[in-house]
């Protein structure tokens, strides 16, 4: 069991550890920390405050978990990264706070070539997703039953995958998009909008949710806007940013709308 020395005796107390259970003395566990039996719980792990990992889950090594966060049963995290040219650098694996790991999802380190896997906070990752090597989740985002991402995938705050999609590695999904099911995503997608198919196309903005999300009507304007001129017009798609910047009102989510598009080296999903 992991040794609380340095911690008060009220606040060793408070840590609940399954006699079935196998923790690594180096594993650091804050107040209120409830670990299942037959979960492993390995070397330099963090898990915060009030955080609760169910029966069977492994966190393998060098995982930071924040707090008020559930892990359920047999989650896998912290794992070597699925990657020929990983060869045992020291990397690491970081949860946000209040996120929620569901059943058998799998969340590999990060490779030497950034060190860290990341998730945000307040996810939700459903069973048997996978977040592989060096991706980087931000706040807020859900992915469904079975995503399964590649290397060094990037997802924006609040977007959402929908269950069975794949996702090419090195691709980026913007802010507040939404991804249909069973979709195979080859190219990044951009901010505000949906996409759905295999392979996947443009299917609009993602009108429902910013209204759901208290985006103000003026500026759900401003990106329809921008929206019909890259995408809807007779222009190229680098032609349809330029003539939206002369001509949309430049708020700060059609800067990044436009922004977004500018700068993919992929290409964005049309």
């Amino acid at each position: 069991m992991s040794d609380h020395s340095d911690r008060s005796p009220v606040a060793a107390a408070q840590v609940e550890i399954h006699p079935q259970a196998i923790v690594h003395p180096s594993a650091d566990l804050d107040t209120g920390v409830s670990i299942g039996p037959w979960t492993l719980i390995g070397p330099g792990v963090k898990i915060g405050a009030r955080t609760e990992v169910g029966p069977g889950a492994l966190i393998e090594r060098d995982t930071t978990v924040g707090v008020e966060c559930t892990i359920h049963k047999g989650a896998v995290l912290g794992t070597d990264p699925q990657d020929l040219k990983y060869r045992g650098e020291e990397t690491r694996l970081e949860i946000g706070d209040r996120s929620v790991i569901r059943e058998y999802a799998t969340l590999n380190r990060g490779t030497a070539a950034s060190g860290v896997t990341s998730v945000g906070e307040g996810c939700l990752l459903m069973a048997y997703t996978h977040v592989a090597h060096d991706c980087r989740l931000g706040n807020s985002v859900i992915l469904s039953n079975a995503v399964n991402m590649a290397g060094h995938v990037e997802i924006g705050d609040h977007a959402i995958v929908g269950g069975l999609t794949a996702i090419h590695q090195f691709v980026r999904i913007g802010t507040h998009a939404f991804i249909g099911g069973a979709s195979r995503i080859s190219q990044d997608v951009v901010p505000y909008c949906r996409v759905a198919g295999s392979p996947a196309k443009l299917y609009g903005l993602n009108s429902v949710g910013l209204e759901r999300r208290g985006f103000p009507p003026e500026t759900r304007t401003a990106l329809k806007q921008s929206y019909r001129l890259v995408f809807m017009s007779n222009l190229n798609v680098s032609q349809g940013v330029a003539r939206a910047r002369a001509e949309v009102e430049l708020t700060p989510e059609v800067e990044h709308f436009l922004g977004f598009i500018a700068s993919s080296e992929r290409g964005v999903t049309i």
